[in-house]
């Protein structure tokens, strides 16, 4: 994940990268999600819920975004939107690498990086490093 930041990160493209400015309250990043076809879903995210609100923005390939107990399948030139507090995750349901935007609040970004940072991938840990960031991981 390269984070663009400074005067100039208006103006430069995404192309796999994060614009999260220091100070931001949200992030925006266009990132992929490979397939799973015919297969279990291969989820982005686990099954969580947090206080600020997410949006996807599908720019190639098929999401689909599970909000609750619904399952929104999301296409390209699509968009959806999960409130704060509402539990959910995401995949991609197709052969082909979806490309997406996904806009975050600055706290879940940090908690996205600190989950690519960590080693410790036991659940108790996941867990807890959840709660660090104001989020709840759920079974």
């Amino acid at each position: 994940m390269v984070a663009l930041s400074g005067p100039e990160f208006a103006a430069q493209r995404m192309a796999g990268r994060v614009l999260a400015p220091p100070g931001a309250d949200i992030v925006l990043a266009e990132w992929t999600a490979e397939g799973a076809p015919g297969g279990q879903p291969r989820y982005q995210a686990p099954l969580h819920r947090h206080g600020e609100d997410e949006a996807w923005y599908v720019l190639s390939g098929t999401l689909t975004v599970r909000m609750g107990n619904n399952d929104i399948r999301v296409p390209a030139g699509g968009a959806a939107l999960v409130p704060g507090g509402i539990a959910h995750t995401y995949w991609n349901p197709g052969a082909e690498p979806a490309r997406y935007l996904l806009v975050m609040g600055a706290r879940t970004y940090g908690l996205i990086q600190a989950l690519h940072a960590t080693a410790d991938r036991d659940r108790d840990a996941t867990r807890a490093l959840f709660q660090e960031f104001g989020a709840e991981l759920l079974d």
